[in-house]
């Protein structure tokens, strides 16, 4: 498979240009996504390729936005919506939560919601308490949703393009922390199937398991933790829902120890419902009690200091490894 190099945002605009070109009922629609290429540039030159009735600027209202693409895709057509704060999706919530999420549900499967919605998370570059959440939870509690997050940027074309020729509505969140990470993509189409794990780095005396930028930190933990001995098995889980249950259970049978590790606040955060599942599906294969490594309960500080301490890190990740390990 030819490769071609770029960044997470030049993947992010690559997938919505290949979509595009697929598929004529494909438009974006957001806050500044024309003409200024949106908050964070993933949709920079689409404007000039597409026109403005298939990248289209909106007034500053979520509610407006995700009212409008509902319709759009109750009627036919496949919108991909850009939300640059995950933060900012309460004021929209009601149209994800009552409209998107149970149209289908609520007409008896007569009418499909293919709905797109991009949303920027996570914290680490000291936007505050009010740009920086990463709030994958809210959505996986929502029955009708589908919910994804890419680690690397092949992981965010593949999904993305999965997420466009999904006929239910799926949340993919990007992380900002992330925009200019480097690495390989597909130049020929690429799709990822939902609901598989990718596994990161093979080991065998504990699974490390996360999502979006905990990847890295994740791997970065384990090669450290090599060099004292101990082999970590590194596994990316990217798709929330669905969950790769299979693919988890396995991992862990093979190491018998689990740390869950996600940047989120830990009270009822998506590593506990992974937790449950690892409890009740797979308790006969652990050695050790399941750890989680999460933020803490309290709101994202401003100040870089406070934030560097706020977001899970390394040393957080090599801790509970080796509390686990004894």
């Amino acid at each position: 498979m030819a490769m071609i190099s770029m960044n997470y945002t030049q993947a992010v605009r690559e997938a919505q240009k290949r979509e595009m070109e697929r598929d004529s009922r494909v438009f974006v629609i957001g806050e500044d996504v024309a003409k200024l290429g949106s908050a964070f540039g993933q949709t920079a030159g689409l404007l000039q390729e597409f026109g403005a009735e298939r990248v289209v600027d909106t007034p500053i209202s979520e509610t407006a936005i995700m009212g409008m693409s509902v319709g759009a895709a109750a009627t036919g057509l496949r919108p991909i919506t850009i939300m640059d704060f995950v933060d900012f999706m309460g004021v929209c919530m009601d149209e994800v939560l009552n409209q998107a999420a149970k149209l289908r549900y609520m007409v008896g499967g007569q009418t499909n919601v293919p709905l797109v919605i991009r949303a920027q998370g996570g914290g680490g570059i000291s936007a505050g308490a009010q740009h920086s959440q990463s709030l994958e939870a809210f959505f996986t509690h929502m029955p009708g949703i589908k919910v994804v997050a890419a680690a690397t940027p092949a992981d965010a074309l593949g999904l993305i393009c999965a997420a466009v020729r999904d006929d239910n509505p799926v949340m993919v969140f990007e992380h900002k922390r992330l925009l200019g990470l480097k690495g390989d993509v597909p130049e020929e189409e690429y799709v990822i199937p939902f609901g598989k794990v990718n596994k990161i780095r093979e080991g065998k005396d504990v699974t490390i398991l996360a999502w979006s930028a905990m990847v890295h930190t994740c791997t970065s933990a384990a090669d450290m933790l090599a060099k004292e001995g101990i082999d970590a098995e590194v596994i990316d889980v990217r798709s929330l829902v669905p969950l790769d249950k299979e693919g988890i259970l396995a991992s862990v049978g093979k190491t018998g120890r689990l740390v869950i590790v996600q940047e989120s606040i830990g009270c009822t955060g998506f590593g506990a419902e992974i937790a449950a599942v690892v409890a009740e599906e797979g308790f006969s294969l652990l050695k050790a009690p399941i750890a989680r490594v999460a933020a803490p309960f309290t709101h994202s500080p401003f100040s870089p200091k406070l934030e560097a301490l706020y977001v899970p890190n390394e040393d957080n990740v090599i801790a509970a490894v080796k509390k686990l390990i004894g």
